[in-house]
This record gives structure tokens, C-alpha cells and sequence, in this order.
């Protein structure tokens, strides 16, 4: 009797074989994959409504997700990079990644830095500090991250950012630009605190008041994560 083929070399030879000849289907080929929620759809309520939630996370970032991995198919270089490591080189790729990748950086970060409202916790004692040595007082760093969210002409991102100086600042991008990404027209940082103000973030909770999304979004911050960041961000 012919000795049976061991089934893991087999395995390996055929799925390199489909590889090379281009056969391998595409979800085996992704680099990039959507991370879940930390927390269930309708932790963020009432704040941030449920069916916001996953439409957002579910078909948006999907989607940015998806874009991106058909990008790196014709890109190698983007294969093993982190979503850092392409910000920092945005310039240098097609709009495709930087729209694409920008979307999944930022929803990303976005989704780590909400909590339950009961569970949001305080800012750590290093970066009050740090809110009151830079803007006077946190009510104050509210009203001006505020305010760059609300005067964000369409689509963007509002940023609280650690600036290469070590300083706190606040900055917002258009579409899904992030302070990350090389470009000359951004104010560059290391992001620990970012408000999503596409419509597709509010809409069918607070239709056009976006100002009342943005007031109300502060109940879901997750210190401890913005918290983390900062202290990370002065290393």
C-alpha cells in the first residue's frame, strides 16, 4: 500500500502554490483585519446610540479595513508595517492608503479611547497637570477641543495631541488626515485624545447638532486609556 502524504506539508505546498499563482483568495491574503469592539455595541448608550455603533465600527471601518488590504495587494512594502509606521510615511503612497489607512488608525484609536460611562475612570494626576500647565483648566481644554470639532468645515477629526516639544495641543484634520501622517499642512503629534465628526459618527442620534454630540461625548471618554497614551507619548 502507497504510505499516505502527510497532510501538513501538503497543506503548506498547496496553499504556497495558490499563492504564486495568484489563487490564494483575498481574505487569506489581508494584512489588515478589524478589530472588535472592547465593549458591546450598546455600552456607549445614551450617549452614543447603539445602532450608531454598529453601523460605524461594522460597515465604516469595515470598510477603510477591507480598502486598505486591497491596496497592499499591490503595495508589499505595506505588509508587516503597523498603522504608525504608514502614517508617518503617508506622503509617499497613494490617496487610497491615506484615505483608507488614515480611516483605520483613526477608528482604531477612536474605539479604544471611549468607555462605558461608569467605567471611564479620571484623568491620571501627570496629565491634569499637564491640561492645567497648557490650557488653565480642563473646563477650558474642553471648550477648545470643542470648538475645533465644531468649526471642522465637513468631514475630519478633532485631536488632543502631545506635540514633539512635550506640550499638549489641540488640532483637527479634514476627512480622515490624522497628526500622525507627514504631510505639511498637519499639525503633527502623537494623538491620546480624538472626537470622530463625520456625520456617519452622530447622525442618527443628534441628525445636524453636532455641538450636542460633542458636549455629550465627554461622558464616554475613557481616562484611563487617554491617560496611558499620555504618559506613553512623553517617552
Amino acid at each position: 500500500m502507497q504510505a499516505a502524504i502527510p497532510l501538513r506539508p501538503f497543506v503548506r505546498r498547496s496553499l504556497l502554490a495558490a499563492l504564486f499563482a495568484g489563487l490564494m483568495p483575498a481574505a487569506a491574503l489581508a494584512q489588515f483585519s478589524l478589530p472588535p469592539l472592547p465593549y458591546a455595541p450598546s455600552a456607549l448608550e445614551p450617549h452614543v446610540d447603539t445602532a450608531t455603533m454598529e453601523i460605524h465600527h461594522g460597515r465604516h471601518h469595515k470598510a477603510y479595513v477591507d480598502n486598505l488590504n486591497a491596496q497592499a495587494k499591490n503595495i508589499p512594502e505595506l505588509a508587516g508595517m503597523s498603522l504608525e509606521a504608514i502614517q508617518g510615511q503617508i506622503s509617499k503612497y497613494p490617496v487610497a492608503v491615506r484615505n483608507n489607512g488614515g480611516g483605520h488608525y483613526n477608528h482604531d484609536f477612536f474605539w479604544t479611547i471611549m468607555a462605558p460611562a461608569d467605567q471611564a475612570g479620571q484623568p491620571s494626576a501627570a496629565l491634569e497637570t499637564a491640561i492645567a500647565r497648557d490650557f488653565g483648566s480642563m473646563d477650558e481644554m474642553k471648550k477648545r477641543f470643542n470648538e475645533a470639532a465644531l468649526t471642522r468645515f465637513g468631514s475630519g477629526w478633532a485631536w488632543l495631541i502631545v506635540t514633539p516639544e512635550k506640550k499638549l495641543a489641540i488640532t483637527s484634520t479634514p476627512n480622515q488626515d490624522n497628526p500622525l501622517m507627514d504631510l505639511p499642512e498637519i499639525q503633527r503629534g502623537t494623538p491620546v485624545l480624538g472626537l470622530d465628526v463625520w456625520e456617519h459618527a452622530y447622525y442618527l442620534k443628534y441628525q445636524n447638532k453636532r455641538a450636542d454630540y460633542a458636549t455629550n461625548w465627554w461622558n464616554v471618554v475613557n481616562w484611563k486609556e487617554v491617560s496611558r497614551r499620555y504618559d506613553a507619548a512623553l517617552k
